[in-house]
């Protein structure tokens, strides 16, 4: 009984992807651009040091069951800012230079980097209301 109503959930729901009608197959979120996976230190330069906007850097791992959860969240608290911020993800195993060089020793470590600086810092998971506070801070709001 509780598959056959897992299943028909599961049937229930909007259609994603290819498989969706030709106006939402392509269509991004304002979240999904302003959120970006850094490729390597000369992207990490380009687009969050050298950024005219504020940055959250979210220094994470695939092994890493919190940065699981931080990161959905912290992407749709970066959405809700409305451009005014934008959000690099950082794999700590593919760049791990960037982590030594950032003094990332646990995960999720987040940094808050304003004009090429790091102007805050949190690490572990945080709730909406305390992401908040802390996007807020970031951008002057």
């Amino acid at each position: 009984m509780a598959q056959r109503l897992a299943l028909q959930r599961l049937l229930s729901l909007p259609l994603r992807g290819p498989l969706a009608s030709h106006g939402r197959a392509f269509g991004t979120s304002a979240g999904l651009r302003n959120t970006f996976n850094v490729q390597d230190g000369s992207d990490f330069q380009d687009r969050v040091l050298n950024s005219s906007k504020p940055v959250v850097v979210d220094f994470h791992a695939q092994w890493c069951g919190p940065c699981k959860i931080l990161g959905p969240r912290l992407e749709k608290m970066v959405a809700k800012q409305e451009g005014k911020v934008l959000m690099a993800k950082v794999d700590i195993d593919d760049h791990t230079d960037l982590a030594i060089e950032y003094e990332v020793s646990a995960v999720p470590t987040v940094l808050a980097m304003k004009n090429g600086d790091v102007v805050d810092k949190f690490v572990g998971i945080k709730d909406e209301d305390q992401l908040e506070a802390f996007l807020k801070k970031l951008i002057g709001a």
